[in-house]
């Protein structure tokens, strides 16, 4: 299939592209900065979400991961660019799934305020989405990462008080790898066909964890 994948060139994104190119799939990827991708499906365009956007044909899958967080233009980038992206390539015959990668925080809010909000915006969008890409026998869901290990993260992964506090409030001890979000990513838009309009958490129980006093 034809995948087209925003924010290639790092992190989370570039795990996914790598997924889909190991399972022999067509990738197309759009990132601001040149491309980290190697393959001979692969196909990088450096685009910005909020800017021009390469005329692509037929993909099958869109998963709008490219955002940036506490940076000003998260409203910009993380909800209006996986609109923009969404409206230009998802809506037409042959489509068979669009994701969005939103966050933890858009349902429990804790996080830098413009970046929850603009995932919490995409986490809806994405269920306007669903009603609309249905026609087409086609899937949209959002996935919700909770702790993720990336470089970005690094702030808080690197340090020892910070991250014993986090694992402190987090049900199983650990944050997820990016090749972890990338096998959900895959199931999401490949395997499954039944499940629409949903948003998955995958917080390592970040939101379950309560102590039960009576």
């Amino acid at each position: 299939m034809k995948v087209v994948i925003t924010g290639t060139a790092e992190g989370i994104g570039k795990a996914i592209a790598e997924k889909f190119l190991e399972k022999g799939h067509e990738v197309v990827g759009l990132d601001i900065l040149p491309a980290a991708v190697k393959g001979e499906k692969y196909t990088h365009y450096i685009a910005d979400v909020c800017g021009d956007l390469p005329e692509i044909a037929g993909a099958e899958i869109i998963i709008n991961n490219a955002g940036v967080q506490n940076s000003g233009r998260d409203i910009d980038v993380n909800l209006k660019g996986s609109m923009r992206v969404t409206e230009k390539y998802a809506f037409h015959e042959g489509v068979k799934s669009v994701l969005f990668i939103a966050s933890a925080s858009a349902s429990s809010g804790a996080e830098f305020a413009e970046y929850a909000a603009s995932k919490g915006g995409v986490v809806a969008y994405m269920k306007n989405v669903a009603l609309r890409v249905a026609k087409y026998g086609a899937t949209a869901n959002s996935l919700s990462p909770g702790g993720v290990l990336t470089r970005s993260n690094a702030r808080v992964t690197d340090d020892k008080e910070k991250w014993e506090k986090i694992m402190a409030l987090t049900l199983l001890p650990k944050w997820a790898t990016c090749a972890e979000i990338a096998e959900w990513a895959y199931f999401l838009t490949v395997i499954n066909s039944s499940m629409t309009a949903q948003d998955v958490l995958v917080d390592n129980g970040e939101q379950a964890k309560s102590e039960f006093i009576w």
